[in-house]
């Protein structure tokens, strides 16, 4: 995979180091391992050496020393395997396996007759799931051991049978067998054999037995090897190659090429995987041989290779690089030693920590220990490098390595130094990152201690890397200052850690205060969304609306007093009302239940619209005038007022505040008493009483509320209702009927009633009082008579007299006034007596005061309604000076409509006679019906012979015998018909003349 280029990161220290070249066992060092297994502030390495010797040092309190050093053999020492569970030591050492203990207090002890081992690799397991138990295997066939000089041996055991020593020896049974944790694979020649270290019960004793578990064919020259799970993988010169423990079948993983650099495998424990190195390449596998993940580039074809938890260690040539096991990029280059040193080895602790690392050279053993992680975040965050060093703690967090409250931790320290860094909007993506952070930690930079909120603020300065926190303003400053330092000393050849685009660009004060301030707005918007306690609450809302106030945001500070906050006014009202926000802070009194000083800032915002005084920023707008803004504005301030005054039920506070509504808009001012929001209702009495005796409309509309929404029956209300609508209808009759003051007069009398777009009713108040003249029937009448008596006002006088129950004013009122023939036709049909009519038709053949005969009318009352009239009567009634020609016709068809009604009346009154007689005949007819029973009749019901038995006979003619007649009930018949609920109808019947 494409190689990064480096990041310098201090991941490991050095810790302590040891020459050995003093020592006269000492020789270049072949095999290394470590224990820190016997207590927790101790660690025991093991060198083996080109000689054969076994060194023993230890590493305590940063301090290594020489303890003991014991020849195991001639040869180098291949391998060291720490038994660190009984306190072991097993070596690979001239082809043959020693046992020691841990602290070279004995002899070492040859174990069995195992010679020519070539490589030694412990088991290594994820869980007993993913491996076999070899238990289960079946035992080796001895057979088929190659005549050597234990091959006798052998065949003896075999003879002898499972359970009988000889020479160390003891060849594994099913029975007999225990699985522990002491297995090992070993490679002799082209055989692999499993093997099972059985240590004494003595832990002194350097007792042990050999079972052995399995033997599988190998290949020739293996150099390195692995057992991991049912896996081992073996390398060679040729290439890598994966046995199955179990199957004992292999497979080649792949091939090396001709010309490459020695096979080397390591076991990386924590990801439970297997690096194969291939000259400069490591690939990782699984446990199946199969590649994972991207390979690892190293610089140079490794001497050995360690691992410390996240990172590869490499050595070779005097150098130790470190490679981050995911990236595979080098985070860490140490030299230890020039070039031509010699091998190194790496060695790490297998069971321990793993935050210590020891790195051999042929005469040096050099400890080094892990860095702790805060510490690596702390100098990258020095080095300013926030990327890497927030990427660092995520991969920890993901590792299990750090907590999730340490991720929030560093994000809040990187945005604090961002902060003071003058990277405003990184900074806050960070605090908005970091869930531990508290909001009233950003409070001492909008406000200057000592404040309401100072106790509020944690005293963190997290790992003292920034300033103490500071209002923005000396933020902003401060950050300037250094900029202006750093372009010096930039022009003098000294590098600065300040950013370059700062240095390229300089920023001025403004411009990084507003970005300041609006990064810490967004930060306050969303820390309001979050579970906060109430005095941070207080302090969030408040500061906020200082923020607001200084970018002069007056949209967000409206928006924000207006809703549900928590801003505290004592802190506010004196800023905002200095300032000229006075909208701001009649939302923020609104919002805070103080209604009466809210509604005094509305009041005051009214009047200062009206005199031009004061603007709306909402309205203001260069295109329109003044004038509309003006109105626009005041419409705006009586709507606000409206609003608190819709759910308030403080009485006194309405009826003060309705007047100055009720001149901008009349209809608002209806809106505010006919609410139904608040809790109670005002008292009508008081209300009526307080309405401007000029806002008639306002009256009306409130009048009509309580009876038409609230149903009120007070006689009162619908008797001030009416004589309201009258004296509206008066002046509106006058205005209309005076042609000569049409002018500037017309129109100021007509102003209260047309307010323009914020007129009260649709339609014209004659139409309002007439319908509600007819509908209601709880107001005095006579005292609305009273009113419009000498008006012009007919069809509501016509209304009042019918509902007096004078049918004579109502006609003559219909009939002769407003000459509605048709409505007064109706009210005759109203009426119902036939008097009506001729009454009526008097009145137009004589309707009085000098007016001329109504003959027309007279003629059509005569064509709708003379048949009912008597013909005597009406030629009585008609004037010797009617026309005849205009009268004859209809007095004709009025005399032969009445011939004809009554020879109409003889014919059905013969034929009704008709119809009863011959229903009389069909029922004669029916009743004299016989019907013959004779011995074979049955009952229909019971189905008993009738014979002279008595029977009855339903009208669908069944015949039942009485019996069952008085069972069944004359009504139902046997065929369960109901004949009072089904009638039925025979065709001889029905009458059919």
């Amino acid at each position: 995979m494409a190689k990064s280029e480096p990041k310098s990161r201090t991941v490991v220290e050095p810790l302590a180091q040891l020459d050995l070249s003093p020592h006269s066992t000492s020789s270049p060092i072949r095999s290394l391992s470590l224990s820190s297994l016997l207590s927790d502030s101790q660690t025991l390495i093991f060198a083996g050496t080109q000689s054969g010797f076994l060194i023993l040092l230890s590493l305590s309190a940063q301090n290594v020393s020489f303890l003991k050093g014991v020849l195991v053999g001639n040869s180098p020492v291949e391998s060291i395997i720490v038994l660190g569970e009984v306190g072991k030591v097993l070596v690979l050492c001239d082809e043959c396996l020693f046992l020691v203990d841990s602290l070279l207090t004995q002899p070492p002890k040859k174990l069995s007759f195992l010679k020519g081992i070539i490589v030694i690799a412990k088991r290594i397991t994820s869980s007993e799931s993913e491996s076999s138990n070899l238990s289960e295997i079946n035992s080796v066939n001895l057979s088929n051991y190659p005549s050597t000089s234990s091959s006798t041996s052998q065949r003896l055991l075999q003879k002898l049978g499972s359970g009988i020593r000889a020479n160390g020896v003891k060849v594994k049974e099913q029975e007999q067998h225990r699985q522990g944790n002491n297995v090992f694979a070993l490679v002799i020649g082209k055989r692999l054999i499993l093997i099972e270290l059985v240590l004494g019960r003595d832990t002194d004793s350097l007792n042990a037995s050999v079972v052995i578990l399995k033997e599988i064919q190998c290949i020739d020259g293996v150099k390195t090897m692995v057992w991991f799970n049912d896996s081992i993988i073996v390398g060679t010169a040729n290439g890598y190659s994966l046995f199955s423990c179990v199957t004992g079948q292999s497979g080649v993983i792949f091939s090396l090429p001709d010309i490459s650099s020695l096979p080397f495998l390591k076991l990386l424990l924590k990801e439970r995987k297997v690096l194969l190195l291939v000259d400069n390449v490591g690939v990782v596998v699984d446990a199946h041989g199969q590649p994972v993940g991207g390979s690892l580039v190293f610089r140079r074809s490794p001497d050995s290779i360690g691992e410390l938890l996240m990172y590869l260690v490499v050595v070779r040539d005097g150098k130790m690089e470190l490679y981050h096991k995911s990236s595979g990029i080098c985070i860490q280059t140490v030299t230890f030693g020039g070039e031509g040193l010699g091998q190194c080895i790496a060695a790490n602790e297998e069971g321990g920590s793993g935050k210590l690392l020891v790195v051999a050279t042929p005469t040096k053993v050099i400890c080094y220990q892990k860095v702790p992680y805060e510490e690596q975040i702390k100098d990258l965050l020095r080095k300013k490098d926030f990327k890497e060093a927030i990427s660092l703690v995520e991969e920890l967090e993901c590792e299990g390595e750090m907590s999730k409250e340490m991720l929030s931790f560093v994000h809040a320290q990187v945005g604090f130094l961002l902060l003071f860094d003058l990277h405003f909007e990184e900074a806050v993506n960070h605090f908005l990152q970091s869930e531990t952070m508290q909001p009233s930690e950003v409070f001492p930079f909008i406000m200057r201690d000592p404040n309401r909120w100072s106790l509020l603020v944690p005293r963190n300065r997290y790992w003292g890397l920034h300033p103490p926190p500071a209002p923005l303003e000396d933020v902003v400053d401060n950050g300037l200052m250094g900029i202006q330092r750093a372009i010096f000393l930039r022009k003098a050849g000294v590098e600065t850690a300040i950013d370059d685009d700062f240095l390229s660009n300089p920023p001025t004060r403004a411009d990084l205060l507003e970005l300041a301030i609006k990064n810490i707005i967004r930060y306050l918007e969303v820390s309001r969304e979050k579970e906060l306690t109430f005095s941070v609450k207080e302090g969030v809302d408040t500061l906020l609306m200082y923020l607001y106030r200084a970018l002069n945001r007056v949209h967000d500070m409206e928006k924000l007093a207006a809703s549900e906050n928590s801003c505290i006014v004592e802190e506010l009202e004196t800023l905002l009302d200095e300032s000229g926000h006075l909208r701001t802070l009649a939302f923020l009194y609104a919002s805070k239940g103080m209604s009466s000083k809210a509604l005094a800032i509305w009041r005051v915002l009214a009047k200062n619209y009206s005199s031009g005084l004061w603007k709306d920023p909402a309205v203001e707008n260069d295109l329109h005038d003044d004038s509309t803004d003006a109105i626009s504005g005041m419409e705006n301030a009586a709507m606000e007022a409206s609003e608190i005054l819709e759910e308030s039920s403080d009485e006194d506070l309405i009826l003060q505040h309705l007047g100055w509504i009720a001149d901008i808009n009349p209809v608002l001012a209806v809106k505010v008493l006919t609410s139904d929001k608040r809790p109670n209702q005002l008292s009508p009495d008081e209300v009526i009483a307080a309405i401007d005796s000029k806002k008639v409309e306002i009256l009306q509309s409130y009048l009509q509320w309580l009876i038409e929404d609230k149903d009120s029956n007070d006689t009162q209300f619908h008797t001030l209702y009416a004589l309201s609508l009258a004296k509206s209808a008066l002046e509106t009759l006058e205005a209309a009927s005076s042609s000569d003051n049409v002018g500037t007069r017309g129109v100021e009398q007509t102003k209260c009633y047309d307010f323009g777009k914020n007129s009260i009713f649709q339609s014209p108040v004659r139409e309002r009082l007439q319908i509600f003249l007819q509908s209601s029937d709880l107001y005095d009448p006579e005292e609305v008579l009273d009113l419009i008596e000498g008006s012009e006002l007919w069809l509501e006088k016509a209304i009042l007299y019918r509902k007096l129950g004078q049918e004579t004013l109502v006609l003559q009122i219909l009939a002769l006034k407003l000459e509605d023939s048709e409505a007064a036709e109706q009210y005759c049909a109203e009426i119902g007596r036939p008097d009506a009519y001729m009454q009526l038709l008097d009145m137009y053949l004589d309707p009085q005061d000098g007016k001329e005969p109504m003959f027309k009318a007279a003629v059509r009352l005569l064509h709708n309604h003379g048949e009912s009239l008597d013909p005597l009567q009406v030629l009585e009634t008609l004037s010797p000076d009617m026309p005849l020609q205009l009268a004859s016709d209809t007095i004709l068809r009025m005399l032969r409509a009445r011939l004809h009604h009554h020879r109409q009346g003889q014919i059905v009154h013969n034929l009704s006679r008709a119809v009863d007689i011959d229903a009389r005949l069909a029922r004669l007819e029916e009743r004299s019906r016989h019907v013959q029973i004779n011995d074979e009749s049955l009952c229909d019901s019971c189905q008993a012979r009738l014979g002279t038995k008595l029977f009855a006979m339903y009208p669908d003619d069944s015949i039942v015998c009485y019996k069952c007649f008085r069972r069944q009930g004359e009504s139902t018949s046997v065929t369960g018909r109901d004949f009072k609920q089904d009638v039925l109808f025979k065709p001889g019947w029905l009458v059919m003349r």
